[in-house]
């Protein structure tokens, strides 16, 4: 058995992810089942485990980074890397909320992981939280939150008294929920945002004491809730194992989705989520000017970056203001529409066929939807997770799909977005591309109108027939397949192995594009990064025409991107 955490360290912080998703895939179709409030659009569930999927990978990649080996990386290095991935990868309302609290933990346990900073952590987050949505409202998530924080306080200095006391006065506070909020009780439903959380405190539970906390048949107080108007109610926690100091709780899950309750009201048409680069003055403003556009309103975050979250009428002006604030990008935008006084997504004809690409900047996504793909960003450092890529394939509507991961080191977490997209009835190709000058040539010889195999296998030949490289600097010294390099070097790498050092981009770019021309070639493919100039492109395609006839040479702008100089030779 392992030791147990007498603290919350960096290898219990990576514990606590693995098991919060593992409990969030368990129970992510009962919690979407419950989901009536604010929109019941039934993705509660989904949305939380997505957003601790990028939590627990943003984790992983802190471990995967850290060299020593004999040691884990520092408390705060995980904790922060927990926030920042939950803050990235947020999605919907509640996950937006859960990304706030995470962020409010991971604020104070960054100093320490103790009894005593794990009861201010949970008060911080509950508080953070709260001020981050727009119209608090009672009988959902925040009153969860709340009641774990304030639960806690009462708890002796113990870790295992602290965990035991928050995950009891949350589910005590979820199985009131319905009392407090009247689309739950006419329901009959726990608010679902709370019951993610629930689980997520649940897993925090097991790992401090090693033992998942019980969910029997009995409510927090011994007795089973009622509902307002007297039916039953569903969607408290069902199994687990008992553990001292945490009381039985739960009924009995319903099957299936539950319906909206007829409030008489129609909500906003769109959900309009995006990160937002800006200040806080700026945010402040934003703030202001989207309440007066919709409702559900949350941004959370801080130092610069911001997720937004609101649902609006005008879609367009959600955007707007984000741009008059800041930077906006990793732009989604979800239609809704009101049918016999029930909020369901739209849900138009399938497409027949669909490409799926990622793309490593702005400059590319354009390129990539004008050739009517659906594209997914790779921010540098931030690798998409699984569920991001599942997201998209559901966006692209159609019953066929070309996936297009762009990045070797993407290939298993593509093919586990694939395999999970095909369990929903839609038929994936994964073309195992590696960079995105191969998907570019997929795309471009992307044609709908044939066979589906016959499609694949040209996009497959297309990808396989085309050279990659880029420019990197090399950030400290090392050795690679060329020699030594030193930190500051400028590093050409072909198809994936570092083949030039040299001193600067241009006479870099050049050895680099000779290496590769040397075995022939009929296309070259340039992508900029966003802080190169114009000029190495020209100077760059006069040495091609110079120096290699019958070679064509096309630039694309490739916007903010990790490497400064994509190459392709096709």
């Amino acid at each position: 058995m392992p030791q147990l955490p007498d603290d919350l360290d960096a290898v219990a912080v990576r514990t606590w992810c693995s098991l919060a998703l593992e409990a969030l895939g368990r129970e992510r179709a009962e919690i979407d089942a419950i989901n009536v409030y604010p929109i019941a659009d039934g993705d509660t569930g989904t949305n939380l485990y997505l957003t601790v999927e990028s939590a627990a990978a943003a984790v992983e990649a802190v471990f995967a980074a850290h060299e020593t080996g004999a040691t884990a990386p520092a408390t705060a290095d995980a904790v922060r890397a927990m926030a920042h991935g939950a803050l990235i990868g947020a999605r919907g309302n509640s996950g937006t909320i859960l990304a706030q609290l995470l962020r409010g933990m991971a604020g104070v346990l960054a100093d320490g992981g103790d009894a005593a900073h794990l009861r201010r952590a949970l008060t911080r987050a509950a508080d953070a939280a709260r001020r981050a949505v727009a119209h608090p409202v009672e009988g959902t998530v925040l009153t969860v939150a709340a009641a774990a924080a304030e639960a806690a306080e009462g708890g002796e200095s113990d870790l295992r008294t602290v965990v035991h006391a928050a995950y009891a006065g949350a589910l005590a506070a979820l199985a009131k929920t319905p009392e407090q909020l009247a689309v739950l009780g006419r329901a009959g439903v726990v608010d679902a945002g709370g019951r993610g959380l629930v689980a997520v405190l649940g897993a925090l539970v097991e790992t401090v004491t090693g033992q998942a906390p019980v969910r029997g048949p009995r409510t927090a107080h011994g007795k089973a809730p009622t509902p307002v108007d007297g039916g039953s109610v569903v969607g408290l926690p069902v199994g687990g194992t008992p553990v001292e100091g945490v009381p039985a709780a739960g009924v009995p899950v319903g099957e299936g989705p539950l319906d909206c309750p007829e409030d008489g009201v129609a909500g906003p048409a769109f959900e309009v989520i995006y990160l937002l680069e800006a200040g806080d003055e700026q945010v402040a403003r934003l703030r202001t000017r989207l309440d007066a556009l919709g409702d559900s309103l949350v941004v959370v975050g801080g130092d610069g970056l911001w997720h937004v979250h609101v649902h609006v009428d005008d879609a367009g002006a959600a955007v707007e203001a984000g741009v008059e604030a800041g930077r906006p990008y990793r732009i989604r935008i979800t239609h809704f529409a009101t049918e016999s006084g029930h909020d369901l997504r739209v849900q138009a004809e399938p497409a027949q066929r669909a490409v799926v690409v990622v793309v490593p900047g702005d400059g590319l996504a354009g390129l990539c939807t004008e050739a009517g793909a659906t594209t997914v960003i790779a921010r540098p450092g931030e690798p998409p997770a699984s569920g991001e890529l599942v997201d998209a394939i559901r966006r692209a509507h159609a019953r066929e799909v070309v996936l297009l991961p762009n990045d070797a080191a993407l290939r298993h977490t593509a093919a586990a977005a694939a395999e999970q997209a095909r369990t929903e009835g839609v038929r994936v190709a994964l073309v195992p591309t590696r960079a995105a000058v191969q998907g570019i040539a997929a795309l471009a010889v992307h044609e709908p109108d044939r066979g589906f195999d016959e499609d694949v296998v040209a996009m497959t030949a297309a990808a396989g027939a085309t050279r990659y490289a880029e420019l990197a600097v090399a950030e400290r010294q090392s050795w690679t397949m060329a020699g030594i390099c030193q930190a500051g070097d400028i590093l050409g790498l072909i198809d994936g192995d570092v083949a030039v050092i040299g001193a600067d981009v241009p006479a870099t770019a050049r050895t680099v594009l000779d290496r590769m021309l040397a075995a022939g070639g009929e296309l070259v493919t340039l992508v900029l990064g966003e802080d190169v100039p114009d000029s190495l492109a020209d100077a760059l395609e006069e040495h091609v025409r110079e120096g290699y006839l019958a070679v064509d040479t096309v630039v694309y702008r490739g916007g903010h991107q990790r490497a400064p100089l994509l190459i392709g030779v096709e």
